[in-house]
């Protein structure tokens, strides 16, 4: 039944879409069950039990469910070791961490993937003036910029390495507020390849958000030395209710753990305060909710583009994250489509999303998120800088039927008031 009172003209485009992407959904649902099976294993080696969900209080020494909790992200992301934790407060301080957890003063760190998403680049020092960045400890940031197509210069990649030979290679796996191509498995093992043969002492190290369960291959497997992300993204699948992580080889992570806590302490201390149990659920149920909004994110390319609006990356393409760019040409359809997504929230979906001015960004923001969890982008969320090309970046789903509807009524309220 049509609940919402959806234009026949989007029943016409939804069906039309879903038949052209129903071969590509089943992809992903075999990329679901093969990580989902892998997790559980990652859970059976980790001992995983009951009594590990209880928390922990004070300096959280023998907190046993913490240290089982990393070595089930160690086993299913293939590292070495990992520092799983709720007092990440985001991904990008999850990032920091481990950038001043590696980095030293008159160490150079070289991005290959071009200039770095908003919110890191004052923890660099490349925008604001922000005491405490890399910048103010002496730590320098080059690029190498990406070809006019948005993909990596392999062949400059290679001559900035072996001429600077940088302490740390960075890698950004995801597109940002960018409309440059998000890297798979296949691009980040050729930058691997390349770093490791120009500059073979240089860490490499990924910002992996948005990216994890997303394919079979783990960047780690393919060449990538440490790497971090969000629990609100992908790997809390939906119930980690805030945290972050760092994965890698295990003298990298230890450096990280010695920059959150103290060195000496490391991973040793960090009470966990009863979140435990909420941090296990949501890593058991990240492959499939991931995988939801992945289907959720290809529906969406499907049905903007039987429409007539160009997607990135189509709706046939291989994928490295969750992340849908759609090019929706002026703020107005910018603004309808955030406003559709808000309308088939569960959570606060009478509010209208509304452009506005947000710390770590130099542009206005507008966000459309009914989240069950406050900024979570696993579940349906939307957003965009108001700026050229006015593209929209949508991502999340924790169910596909919720998100293929939230889709739909974006592409309503804008067939409406075109």
């Amino acid at each position: 039944m049509n609940f919402f009172d959806i234009d026949e003209r989007v029943l016409a485009a939804a069906e039309r879409a879903s038949a052209l992407c129903a071969d590509r959904l089943r992809e992903i649902e075999d990329i679901q069950e093969y990580n989902q099976i892998k997790m559980i294993k990652a859970f059976q080696q980790a001992g995983v039990r009951e009594s590990y969900f209880s928390g922990s209080t004070g300096y959280g020494y023998d907190d046993f469910g913490r240290d089982a909790l990393d070595r089930v992200y160690a086993s299913v992301f293939e590292a070495e070791d990992a520092l799983v934790r709720h007092n990440f407060v985001s991904g990008t301080h999850a990032l920091t961490v481990a950038l001043f957890g590696i980095l030293r003063p008159g160490d150079t760190m070289l991005s290959v993937t071009g200039m770095p998403y908003d919110t890191i680049r004052s923890a660099i020092g490349i925008e604001g003036d922000y005491p405490g960045s890399l910048r103010d400890f002496g730590i320098r940031f080059e690029m190498t910029a990406l070809l006019p197509d948005g993909t990596p210069d392999y062949e400059q990649i290679g001559r900035d390495l072996a001429e600077k030979r940088p302490k740390m290679v960075y890698i950004q796996r995801s597109r940002g507020y960018s409309t440059r191509p998000t890297l798979t498995w296949r691009e980040i093992k050729r930058l691997c390849d390349i770093a490791k043969a120009a500059s073979p002492a240089s860490v490499i190290m990924l910002d992996n958000c948005y990216g994890e369960f997303v394919e079979k291959v783990e960047p780690l497997s393919v060449g990538v030395d440490v790497m971090a992300g969000s629990l609100i993204k992908n790997p809390g699948g939906g119930i980690a209710p805030t945290g972050g992580y760092i994965a890698g080889r295990r003298d990298l992570v230890e450096m990280c753990a010695y920059r959150l806590t103290t060195p000496g302490t490391g991973k040793e201390i960090g009470a966990t305060l009863g979140n435990n149990r909420e941090l296990f659920m949501g890593a058991y149920h990240a492959p499939h909710v991931t995988g939801e909004a992945l289907k959720t994110a290809v529906f969406a390319a499907a049905l903007f583009e039987v429409l007539g609006f160009d997607t990135a990356p189509k709706y046939s393409e291989a994928r490295g994250d969750i992340i849908q760019l759609i090019m929706l040409g002026n703020e107005e359809k910018l603004c309808r489509f955030c406003e559709g997504i808000q309308a088939g929230s569960a959570v606060d979906s009478f509010v209208v999303p509304v452009p506005s001015d947000m710390p770590g960004y130099e542009s206005k923001v507008i966000m459309a998120a009914g989240a069950f969890t406050l900024g979570s982008s696993i579940e349906l969320s939307a957003d965009a800088p108001l700026r050229e090309p006015y593209a929209v970046w949508m991502q999340g789903g924790l169910n596909f039927h919720g998100g293929k509807l939230g889709v739909m009524l974006a592409a309503d309220r804008i067939l409406k008031n075109s």
